[in-house]
Formats: structure tokens, sequence, C-alpha cells
């Protein structure tokens, strides 16, 4: 039962975590209120690194930002060490 609420919960981060970096991005380039930058590193580290990085690279949205670029693939990192460290520990 436990794997089955990680996974959900992983989704779900992953696809917020989209739907927020496009959403800053139409933001952007319609010179809206955009999401500061804080929450989306916390989005990130919250479990949505990798689809962040990834839709980021896609829709090439702050690629030249360090912060982003060093920070997401770090976490992503760290989610994939918990995850295989945490596995058979969430299975039983």
């Amino acid at each position: 039962m436990q794997w089955k609420i990680t996974v959900i919960y992983m989704l779900v981060m992953g696809l917020l975590s989209v739907i927020l970096t496009v959403y800053d991005k139409v933001a952007a380039i319609k010179h809206k209120t955009r999401i500061p930058e804080r929450s989306l590193l916390i989005i990130g580290l919250m479990g949505g690194a990798i689809p962040m990085f990834a839709a980021m690279q896609i829709i090439r949205h702050k690629t030249k930002k360090p912060k982003f670029m060093i920070c997401l693939p770090l976490f992503g990192v760290l989610h994939l060490a918990a995850a295989i460290l945490l596995f058979p520990l969430i299975i039983s």
C-alpha cells in the first residue's frame, strides 16, 4: 500500500512541477505575475525535480539560471538515491 501512495505522490508532484513551469514561462512571455524561483525550487525538492528539469529543457525556460541547472539535477539524483535505498521498506 505504501508504494502506491509513494507512486501517486511522485506523479502528482511531477505533474504539478510541469504545470507550474509552463505557467511561469507563459507568464514571462505575457509579462504577468510570475512564480517565485524559490517556490519552483521547493516544488522540485519535494519530488518534481526530474519532470521540472525536463520541462525546462523542452520549453527552454530558465535554462541559463545556474541555480536551476545545478539544483534540479542534484535533487533528481537525491530522489533516485532515496528511492533505491527506501524501496525495500516501501514494498514491504
